[in-house]
Order: C-alpha cells, then sequence, then structure tokens
C-alpha cells in the first residue's frame, strides 16, 4: 500500500481551516496541524476564538501541534516590517511567523507542504493577492503554500506543478461572503460551523489603542503588561505611567492577581467599586487623582468624601472626593 502524502495544516479552529483539511483528506493527503497562539490571540482564553479548537482536530482526525509565540512575537510587534492595520494588527507579519512555525513542522515530518483555509479577499490586509505573496516569500515557503479554498484563483503551486494536486479539486471562493462554505460544512458533515470572526485582540480598535499606547512608551513590554491590556479601563497619566479602573469582580480579581511589586493598588474602603492598579515609574505622583477616579467609579455618592485604601510600596489611606468627569476624561485611552 502507498503511503499517503504528508501536508500541515495552520487550524485556527474556524470553519475555513476546517474545510481546507477536509479538502486534502479527501484527495487521500495525511494532514497534520498546528495551531498558533500568542499573547493576543489565544485558543484557551475563554473569548470563543479558538472554536474549541482540539475537539476541532479531533472532528477533523488529524494530529494537532500548538506553538506558542511569545517573546518574539512582542519584538516584532516593535517594529512590524508591513506595518498595521485598523487597529494594532501586524497582520502580514503574524501570518508570516504562523507560517514559518508550519514550515518547521514540515520538515519536522516530511511533509510536501502547507495548507490554510485563507480566502482570497476575505481580509483587507492580509488575503488579497500581494499580501499573500509577501506571506510567502517572508516565511520562506514560495511556492509551498495551498489555499485550498482559493487556490484556482491564485498562481499554480510546486504540488501542483509536481502532480500532487488539480486545479480541478480546488476551489474558486473569494471575498467575505461565508454561502459557499456553509454549503461545504453540510457537504463534508461538518456539524454546527463556527460563526465567522477573528481571535486577535489586535484587530479590535479599542484593545488596540490600549496596545499602541504600552508599545509607544514602553521599551519591551512584558506578558503580564499585555495581560493588563485586557481588562480594566485604561488612562495614560503620563509618559511613564498609566492607571487601569477595574469594571466588574472579575477584573479586580485580574488586576489584583497581575500587581508587582512596584505597582499601587486602590479601592474604596467604605463602597463597592473598582481595584485600580498604578502602573509606572512616576506612579507615586499619581495617587490623589487614582485615589478620586477610583471613587469616581464606585458606589460612592457624589457629594460626599471617601476614603480610598492604598496598597503598595507606601500603604495607607487616602481621604478625597469623587473626580469629575472634566479632571480625567482627556487621559483615558480610547479609539
Amino acid at each position: 500500500m502507498t503511503e499517503k502524502k504528508k501536508v500541515v495544516a495552520l487550524l485556527s479552529g474556524g470553519l475555513d481551516s476546517q474545510l481546507a483539511v477536509r479538502m486534502m483528506q479527501e484527495q487521500g493527503f495525511d494532514v497534520s496541524a498546528v495551531a498558533i497562539k500568542t499573547p493576543f490571540c489565544d485558543f484557551d482564553c475563554g473569548r470563543g476564538c479558538g472554536f474549541e479548537i482540539r475537539e476541532r482536530a479531533d472532528d477533523l482526525n488529524v494530529n494537532l501541534k500548538t506553538v506558542y509565540l511569545g517573546d518574539e512575537y512582542i519584538e516584532m510587534l516593535k517594529h512590524p516590517k508591513h506595518g498595521t492595520g485598523a487597529g494594532f494588527n501586524p497582520c502580514i507579519d503574524c501570518r508570516a511567523m504562523m507560517f514559518d512555525a508550519a514550515k518547521k513542522h514540515m520538515k519536522e515530518i516530511g511533509a510536501e507542504f502547507v495548507i490554510s483555509g485563507e480566502v482570497l479577499g476575505q481580509r483587507p490586509m492580509s488575503q488579497h493577492g500581494p499580501a499573500l505573496r509577501t506571506i510567502e516569500k517572508e516565511s520562506g515557503l514560495v511556492g509551498k503554500i495551498v489555499r485550498p479554498l482559493s487556490a484556482a484563483l491564485l498562481p499554480s503551486t510546486d504540488p501542483e506543478r509536481d502532480g500532487l494536486i488539480k486545479r480541478e479539486n480546488l476551489g474558486m471562493i473569494r471575498g467575505r461572503t461565508r454561502r459557499n462554505q456553509l454549503r461545504m460544512a453540510k457537504e463534508y458533515g461538518i456539524e454546527n460551523p463556527p460563526n465567522a470572526g477573528g481571535g486577535c485582540l489586535l484587530t479590535d480598535p479599542q484593545f488596540g489603542s490600549k496596545a499602541r499606547d504600552l508599545f509607544e512608551h514602553t521599551e519591551t513590554p512584558t506578558i503580564n503588561d499585555i495581560d493588563l491590556l485586557k481588562v480594566g479601563r485604561h488612562f495614560r497619566l503620563d509618559g511613564h505611567t498609566k492607571l487601569i479602573v477595574g469594571r466588574n469582580k472579575d477584573e479586580n480579581e485580574i488586576i489584583d492577581a497581575l500587581a508587582l511589586k512596584d505597582d499601587i493598588l486602590l479601592e474604596a474602603r467604605d463602597h463597592m467599586g473598582p481595584i485600580s492598579i498604578l502602573r509606572g515609574k512616576t506612579a507615586g505622583e499619581h495617587t490623589d487623582l487614582a485615589s478620586s477616579v477610583t471613587l469616581r467609579y464606585s458606589d460612592a455618592p457624589e457629594g460626599q468624601e471617601g476614603v480610598v485604601k492604598v496598597r503598595g510600596a507606601d500603604p495607607g489611606e487616602i481621604t478625597t472626593e469623587r473626580a469629575g468627569e472634566q479632571s480625567y476624561a482627556g487621559l483615558r485611552i480610547q479609539a
């Protein structure tokens, strides 16, 4: 019996990548999957962006390897070669890193090429023709990436020229409509296909503004800094220091857990409300403002003074009034 040719799939867990796997399996390939996690796109984050990726891999009957791009991703984001999108999303550089990880796995297992569920014209920054070619070049995979859903609309690849795949078996899907994919999902027996939508936080304009601010004011952000971006209302107080104010009990607990030894934590003593955190080398200069803002977002009544507990290097209590919106609104980081 002839051994099946191997291919590596970049598996996001979304419908398109599942369909790409099914198309290659239907053509007799042994498909292995690679799933990429970053500090901004983590399929275990609870936001639904991974669509239960391990279960999807099991449904597809493929081996799954997960690759985490951490510090190297942060380094890339400091100066993305191909720029960012409407948020703070470096889609071309990001995709190139993902394909580079897939290339390494391809070499490890002796696979012939890499596939992905990308659809021509579906995403404005990274899925038009020139961007797809740039991604291939940057990842060192020119001619080795097959995008089965749209491949009949794209230039031929090495597997096609070598006779491993045939153009008549490749798709001609273009643009953002999902009609064809939903029809294919039914044909392949993919039940409960996930809704469209990317899981990357950097594509969200509000989150992107906070990320951009962090990278503009911090030489090398840490994973802790990035985790803090995911919660609270963010205020830029000066070139060195930020204030983050929790929005609910869960966020308060996360802020408390992420606090470092040089951070200052604030919380209304006698009223339900947020935990706030001051982070930066001038944090001590802003405790009065941060206390009044913390009190503003608590249940403390207007026009009355309240006490805010301060935790950190110089613990204590500050008696203050609720901040008026005009005193802090201009400091809010927002899209």
